[in-house]
């Protein structure tokens, strides 16, 4: 099977892409389910979710939207659900700078690509859990959200020697009660995000200087960024991306509290507001 058509059958199912519309809305996938959505920030405001519907069930469990907001750090996260190429330049570059991440995989991106998952661990980035198969959860009971996400934490133990798997980001940003709570008794913070962009349709790249743009001008206080490594533009203005960050006096920290590439065990997590 081509390259291609392997694609199209990942974008199809879904694997790995975090589809969200501007504001969180309603869905109908299961009762209090939600996509999860945000008013983006714009000339360094801060942006908000307080019109969205969900916070309350957010802030109940425990979820990761925004980091402290009164400081200029940076988290940089990406969704990996299969890999287009891009992921080993993105690697790179990290290591070049010297910037920590987080890196949400799927079963496909374990079972497809076990070297990368290794370098991602020896170069001192955390790995997260997007779930085996990157289902709406929300359809899920709790012991079938319990087997996505065990299946997804023993692989890569077994590939990385990594024993602490305590981050989620549930997929396609589809989420309600039940997985937030189901999540956090399996030991996991889901962690949404604070800035974004549409970068995951890699028919629809619109070049390194339309990523840079899209990401510089929403840059605030605690941002949790969401990268999909998919996306030939980051892997093109993630340098630059850091770069302009860091003129602006950002810092770029990792999730864990970590802020360069030494590995260190995940010892606090950061209040949801």
């Amino acid at each position: 099977m081509t390259k291609w058509i392997v694609q199209t059958v990942l974008i199809v199912l879904g694997l790995g892409l975090a589809v969200w519309p501007v504001g969180g809305n309603r869905i109908d996938a299961s009762p209090g389910a939600y996509h999860f959505g945000f008013k983006k920030s714009v000339n360094g405001s801060l942006p908000s979710i307080d019109e969205e519907g969900f916070k309350p069930v957010l802030s109940k469990n425990g979820a990761l939207f925004l980091g402290d907001t009164t400081k200029k750090e940076l988290f940089l996260t990406f969704d990996n659900g299969y890999e287009n190429g891009y992921t080993p330049r993105i690697l790179d570059v990290l290591k070049q700078k010297n910037v920590p991440a987080l890196f949400f995989v799927t079963g496909h991106f374990v079972k497809d690509q076990p070297e990368l998952l290794k370098r991602m661990a020896a170069d001192g980035h955390l790995i997260g859990n997007h779930s085996w198969s990157h289902p709406d959860m929300t359809q899920l009971s709790e012991s079938q959200i319990a087997s996505e996400l065990a299946k997804v934490k023993e692989q890569v133990e077994g590939l990385t020697g990594q024993q602490s798997m305590t981050f989620l980001r549930p997929p396609r940003g589809i989420f309600n009660d039940h997985v937030l709570a189901v999540s956090k008794r399996h030991g996991y913070t889901s962690v949404f995000w604070s800035i974004a962009y549409k970068d995951w349709d890699v028919n629809a790249q619109r070049g390194g200087a339309y990523a840079f743009e899209q990401v510089t001008k929403q840059l605030h206080p605690g941002a949790i960024l969401l990268l999909h490594s998919v996306s030939k533009d980051n892997a093109e203005a993630l340098g630059n991306i850091i770069d302009e960050a860091r003129r602006q006096g950002y810092e770029f920290k990792g999730l864990d509290g970590q802020t360069g590439l030494n590995p260190s065990p995940i010892n606090e997590f950061l209040p949801t507001e």
